[in-house]
């Protein structure tokens, strides 16, 4: 007869899945070993300051406030806030409040209150408050000026359409703008013009310049300010240009030190920021 083999324990009934085994091997190799954490979001100077990092790990939940959660939110808020729990790190709820003609407090506050609904929290000892990435909006400004003043990045003024023709497809490659070659002391003047509202909606965006004839689409000097003259829930009248996601999210990943995040509900099945 045989013998029953032995109850497992609990650690062998514990499922694992790629995002285990990335933070796993992370942790194996004391890859964020060294961090340090200052108590609020801020460039390396300020986390420099701080003491090493309590929290093993750091994931981070960042919705648009410009809707109501559905169902795919709510996998993805019990992954964030679950890895982080699992493995002694802390997940940020932050406000991806880049769009201010699509977003409202009522969905700031929907938000909040199904994340709680779920039985999660973001509180870190001496912060209780989410985050938003319109609190790092001054920060992104500035990183948009230093890529301008080292020829990385341009005040285009072609037309949608006249962009959309130069941009290309997935067979023929891209055109340079005809702004692509102006300087970037040119380049500065007219972004700050952006900046004070001296031009229309849609006259102008800044862009990165990286490669028109890219294979990938995407890196095709992609935009990444526009001018939108919106009152914005959080910060008002401030400004009337805002950054692009693509351009603003990084940056935000970087200032919170939360380079692991995970988003089942959208086609970046996982991204993955390291902040050096």
């Amino acid at each position: 007869m045989t013998k029953p083999a032995s109850p497992a324990s609990p650690e062998e009934h514990k499922v694992s899945n790629f995002l285990r085994q990335i933070i796993e091997n992370d942790l194996d190799k004391g890859t964020y070993a060294s961090r340090r954490w200052a108590g609020s979001p801020g460039d390396a100077a300020h986390h420099a300051k701080g003491e090493p990092d309590q929290a093993k790990i750091r994931t981070r939940f960042p919705p648009e406030p410009n809707g109501y959660l559905h169902v795919g939110h709510a996998k993805s808020i019990c992954i964030n806030f679950g890895l982080a729990q699992e493995y002694g790190g802390v997940c940020h709820l932050r406000f991806d409040d880049t769009n201010p003609e699509k977003e409202d407090t009522e969905y700031v506050n929907a938000i909040i209150d199904a994340v709680k609904w779920l039985g999660f929290s973001w509180s870190q000892p001496g912060n209780d408050a989410p985050y938003q990435a319109s609190d790092y909006f001054d920060f992104m400004y500035r990183a948009a000026e230093y890529l301008i003043e080292a020829g990385h990045a341009y005040v285009d003024e072609q037309t949608p359409e006249e962009m959309r023709i130069n941009r290309g497809d997935f067979g023929k490659p891209g055109v340079n703008s005809p702004f692509r070659a102006r300087s970037p002391a040119d380049n500065l003047a007219r972004f700050r013009e952006m900046r004070d509202g001296q031009l229309a909606d849609g006259a102008a965006v800044l862009r990165a310049k990286i490669d028109m004839a890219s294979p990938n689409i995407n890196m095709r000097d992609p935009a990444i300010y526009r001018i939108r003259r919106a009152t914005h829930h959080h910060t008002g009248d401030t400004w009337c240009i805002y950054p692009m996601y693509t351009f603003a999210h990084p940056i935000e990943d970087a200032l919170e030190q939360s380079p692991t995040a995970f988003a089942p509900w959208s086609s970046r099945t996982s991204a993955r920021f390291t902040t050096g």
